[in-house]
């Protein structure tokens, strides 16, 4: 079972604004026709990156997939393309065991950088990076893990726990 949703309205205040009609008002990414792999995210307050400049973007929004899946984060092709901008980490991988966490409910945001020579200007609702979940394989011969993810982004290094 795979799907997206909305951040709580309290991890919503601390992370993006206390505004409930925005809250209330932004949808889950969906995909844009039925052979899309992948599934639009949308832009939730307008803003613009200046040419050189990297934006932390928040999107409201979590998701929960099986234990071998994870969520590929891309920005949408016309915007490299057209624009020159990027993911600073070029993509972004959201693990399965980052739904919930007890930092941040994994509440996905995403860093773009503008390397083109103009202001790009997002209005809100406009597509901005689109998600695709894909299985992963592990190898035969693992020793078994049994960490278990505590908190939010890079946090399997620092704070995991070891449940046996």
């Amino acid at each position: 079972m795979r799907f997206f949703e909305k951040i709580s309205f309290e991890q919503f205040k601390k992370d993006i604004s206390d505004d409930i009609n925005l809250y209330k008002s932004y949808n889950v990414p969906s995909r844009a026709t039925k052979a899309s792999a992948g599934y639009d995210f949308n832009v939730l307050k307008d803003f613009e990156v200046k040419p050189k400049e990297i934006k932390k973007i928040p999107t409201g929004i979590k998701a929960k997939m099986e234990d071998d899946e994870f969520l590929g984060l891309y920005i949408r092709s016309s915007l490299g393309f057209k624009y020159n901008l990027r993911l600073t980490n070029q993509v972004g991988i959201i693990d399965s065991d980052y739904y919930n966490n007890e930092n941040n409910e994994g509440h996905i945001w995403f860093s773009i950088q503008n390397e083109g020579d103009k202001t790009i200007e997002f209005k809100r609702n406009d597509r901005i990076v689109q998600g695709i979940f894909s299985k992963f394989l592990i190898v035969s011969n693992e020793q078994k893990v049994t960490n278990v993810r505590k908190s939010g982004i890079g946090s399997t290094n620092k704070e995991s726990e070891n449940n046996e």
